[in-house]
């Protein structure tokens, strides 16, 4: 009898520790999938829809929504209503083996996906938010944000932009309100405020733009951007700030061009900056995901390929890709998937690499209660 139970319970052993392993081991195909967040035409999903489909197959890390479609010049795209929305995303999840990022930019002002006319309250402007720079003002505009991102099922924000207010003629970032001052001091503390509030409702922020566009004389998003002589050193103070004090979790790179810190490369695509600078010098541990690569910037000067293995070489954790620009390519999440595959096939990038950022995507996604 004694040896008919131990006999039993060493099966159970195995029987555990089989189903214990089996669970855990995620496959190469599913750890690229996490590494890659896409953006798609729909204001609701089916497993029966093309996106549907995709993403039950692929299990996407993550999707970011839009209200404007770009290649249709017209509303809406992804989002009509709270109710809407609510059902969306609630789809997405379902969807995901792994629970995706839903992310979203709602900075407040004019980059607010989230307007009044679908029946969302209003927002400030970071630039208006600055400029009164009262700890109290800055706490309300970013909990306000917060709550509802949370009452929507929104677990990213694409925001505060810690861009320096360099030049306030830069089309994207200073004409547009979005820098919240000139002085990198009041825009660290500002950027702090709304990390905090968006923390206390499991929300990630994520910094943007590295290493800084607020200098910038053109648009990234319509093609090549040189900041080489008009970049200075202050734009990483609130990255200085914000990471040594343990204050960042995420931080998008920008597709600016900067010959100070690498002769050949925009940062999205720089091993220089983004392993170099922002890993190695400022110690960020966090993980890093690339500003859109449909942007005209990357886009127009660089293959889908090549963009795709100089950001995974670089360091970046997760592949942004909105399909929102000129064209709309419903193949285009597919294509992503099998370029990265084909690169890791092909030696180009590695499996280490794919491990590092993989580890990262879901350590982010524990800590903010999205995997449990």
């Amino acid at each position: 009898n004694r040896l008919l139970l131990l006999f039993l319970l060493m099966l159970i052993v195995i029987n555990f520790t089989g189903c214990k392993g089996k669970k855990h081991n995620i496959s190469i195909d599913k750890k690229i999938a996490q590494m890659i967040m896409i953006g798609f035409n729909g204001t609701e999903l089916s497993s029966e829809s093309e996106i549907g489909k995709d993403i039950e197959k692929y299990n996407f890390g993550g999707v970011i929504l839009f209200d404007y479609d770009v290649p249709s010049k017209s509303h809406p795209r992804n989002i009509t209503s709270r109710f809407q929305l609510l059902n969306l995303i609630n789809s997405i999840q379902e969807l995901s083996d792994i629970p995706a990022f839903i992310a979203i930019d709602q900075e407040g002002g004019k980059v607010s996906r989230l307007k009044t006319s679908y029946g969302f309250p209003s927002s400030e402007s970071a630039e208006h938010i600055g400029r009164i720079n009262n700890t109290d003002t800055s706490i309300f505009w970013a909990e306000r944000t917060a709550k509802l991102l949370e009452s929507l099922g929104i677990n990213m924000n694409f925001a505060p932009v810690v861009d320096v207010n360099i030049n306030p003629e830069c089309p994207v970032i200073g004409k547009l309100g979005r820098s919240f001052s000139s002085n990198p001091d009041i825009v660290t503390s500002e950027a702090k405020i709304v990390i905090d509030e968006h923390r206390k409702k499991n929300i990630i922020c994520a910094l943007k733009h590295f290493p800084g566009h607020g200098s910038a004389h053109s648009d990234s998003h319509a093609g090549f951007t040189d900041v080489s002589d008009s970049w200075q050193e202050v734009e990483l103070i609130p990255y200085k700030h914000l990471i040594s004090a343990g204050d960042c979790d995420m931080i998008m790179t920008a597709h600016v061009f900067n010959e100070q810190l690498d002769s050949l490369y925009p940062a999205t695509l720089s091993e220089k900056v983004v392993k170099g600078l922002l890993r190695d010098s400022l110690g960020f541990e966090g993980f890093i995901i690339s500003d859109d690569m449909n942007m005209g910037a990357i886009a127009d000067n660089y293959s889908m390929s090549f963009a795709i293995e100089y950001a995974i070489n670089a360091g970046i954790d997760i592949l942004l890709f909105s399909n929102n620009s000129n064209t709309y390519d419903p193949k285009m999440p597919e294509k992503i998937f099998n370029i990265v595959k084909e690169l890791l096939v092909s030696g180009k990038i590695s499996e280490k690499r794919i491990n590092e950022s993989y580890s990262r995507i879901i350590k982010m996604k524990k800590k903010y209660g999205i995997v449990k």
